[in-house]
């Protein structure tokens, strides 16, 4: 446990400004998050150090396909999360809380474990990732920012479920984020996630302006699909950068939700419609031809060939397109 960052004391109780909902938290009770505790009038936060998952995985399954392509990165998380997703694809972490086994750790044991796999030449970071890492935020502050001063990059993929002055403190050492955007409607977030979707809009907002983001989005058959809504959703992001890169994942029954996995041809149809807006969009999750290639968006040439998280760099030369020269919003390993 250690203290925790962003809250107020409220007469007997103490208010958590992390995230939107600011939880007003009585004595020996835990906020919305199930992981910021109030122990003798002081909010706690529980999770710190506490790591449930730790992988190394490819950094196209975050999903990043424009930063480092091919590399490894240590994935590391923990447990609890700050929506309440109907259709969670990773329920047992977020949601699971008490059943969760962790085993304590230490920023220096992050760092411990990056040198000793070779450094950042050979792994170049950590990506926060598996739940909710927002909620982890204080331990992720403090890795962050020590890893960061030892060369190693940080990735984020969130829910982007933040209060903006949290946000801003942490941005600093933050080097890329995936960013899910669940809908495009305020009625799916209050529906499905029990959220605010202009909190997320505007985290994204600030986001692009100081790393290099992605945003993911689950299509859901018939909850979040409809091409109107997805219209939107890509000409919002063509409306902050033309480059943002685009994921849509395809759904699978999971938790609390029945319905039947996006089909192919609701992906393809809303690949299209997106790429109308978008210089790159990417379909996950799903074997569907080209759907997860990044081709020259000017002239059409085959830059990076992908088969699941298999990746051939073809028509790149540094972040610039080989046939015709154009740049692309892409960062690749440098040395």
């Amino acid at each position: 446990m250690r203290e925790a960052l962003y809250y107020e004391k409220r007469g007997n109780k103490a208010r958590c400004n992390l995230c939107p909902h600011r939880c007003s938290i009585s004595e020996g009770k835990s906020g919305v998050c199930e992981a910021r505790t109030v122990r003798g009038g002081k909010l706690y936060a529980d999770n710190y150090g506490q790591l449930s998952a730790v992988h190394f995985d490819p950094v196209e399954k975050k999903p990043l396909y424009h930063y480092y392509p091919g590399q490894p990165i240590l994935s590391l998380g923990t447990y609890g999360c700050n929506l309440f997703c109907s259709y969670c694809q990773n329920w047992t972490l977020s949601r699971g809380t008490a059943d969760v086994e962790a085993q304590a750790t230490k920023p220096d044991d992050i760092l411990a474990r990056l040198e000793k796999e070779g450094g950042p030449n050979q792994v170049f970071g950590v990506a926060y990732t598996y739940n909710e890492p927002l909620i982890w935020y204080e331990f992720v502050f403090d890795t962050a920012k020590l890893l960061k001063k030892h060369g190693y990059r940080n990735v984020l993929v969130t829910n982007g479920y933040i209060n903006p002055e949290p946000l801003a403190e942490l941005l600093p050492y933050v080097d890329a984020m995936n960013i899910d955007v669940k809908s495009f409607n305020d009625h799916f977030y209050q529906e499905h996630c029990r959220g605010q979707r202009k909190v997320v809009l505007e985290t994204v907002e600030m986001a692009v302006k100081q790393c290099h983001v992605e945003v993911t989005c689950l299509l859901i058959p018939s909850l979040n699909d409809h091409p109107a809504e997805q219209e939107a959703l890509a000409g919002w992001l063509a409306g902050l950068d033309r480059d943002l890169v685009l994921h849509y994942s395809r759904y699978f029954p999971r938790y609390q939700l029945s319905l039947p996995s996006t089909g192919d041809d609701i992906m393809m149809k809303t690949l299209d419609i997106a790429r109308k807006h978008l210089r790159y969009v990417y379909a996950g999750n799903i074997e569907l031809p080209g759907a997860s290639d990044t081709v020259c968006p000017y002239c059409g040439n085959l830059l990076i060939l992908r088969s699941g998280y298999r990746v051939k760099l073809l028509g790149l030369r540094q972040n610039r397109c080989k046939n015709c020269g154009a740049r692309i919003n892409i960062i690749l390993p440098t040395g």
